[in-house]
């Protein structure tokens, strides 16, 4: 093992940590509409005429850590503008009309009382999510969540029938 992945190791970096992302580029529209599916019965609908229904949804990056997941409705696009965490495009995703919440249990490996009050779930909130092709060809839609630097992933796949 080399010098620098021990260091690595002993002081608990991640050393992949700052790999560049991959970014993705020409998916259209009708490529993105249709039903999202992810742990927990979280479903994302993203319609042709851009409006969304979100269904037990997480937050992401460190909105993720206080547990809220979120349903209702709101709006969609497909865009190229600069964001999230690579230069390719993204769907960026924003929840105008809450209609319920949830909390996630936690997690079993969560020190015992390290969140005794999380903050409570927004209103409305967006979501800004990367796009990348699985080993199969199929578009996943993803996001970052906890520490973005951990690079784990929240990965939505496309609703088979």
């Amino acid at each position: 093992m080399s010098l620098v992945a021990c260091l690595f190791v002993l002081v608990g970096c991640n050393p992949h940590m700052y790999d560049e992302v991959e970014a993705l580029h020409g998916a259209k529209r009708s490529d993105i509409a249709g039903s999202w599916l992810c742990v927990d019965h979280t479903e994302v609908t993203l319609r042709p005429d851009g409006k969304a229904v979100i269904h037990l949804l997480d937050g992401q990056e460190f909105d993720f850590d206080d547990r809220w997941r979120l349903s209702g409705t709101g709006t969609w696009e497909l865009t190229d503008e600069p964001m999230g965490w690579n230069d390719g495009q993204h769907v960026r995703m924003a929840l105008t009309s809450r209609t319920a919440r949830a909390t996630r249990a936690p997690d079993p490996a969560e020190p015992a009382g390290e969140l005794a009050e999380p903050a409570p779930a927004p209103d409305t909130y967006t979501w800004t999510f990367e796009l990348r092709r699985d080993h199969k060809g199929e578009l996943e839609l993803y996001f970052f969540f906890g520490d973005p630097d951990s690079r784990s992933t929240y990965v939505l796949t496309r609703e088979q029938p």
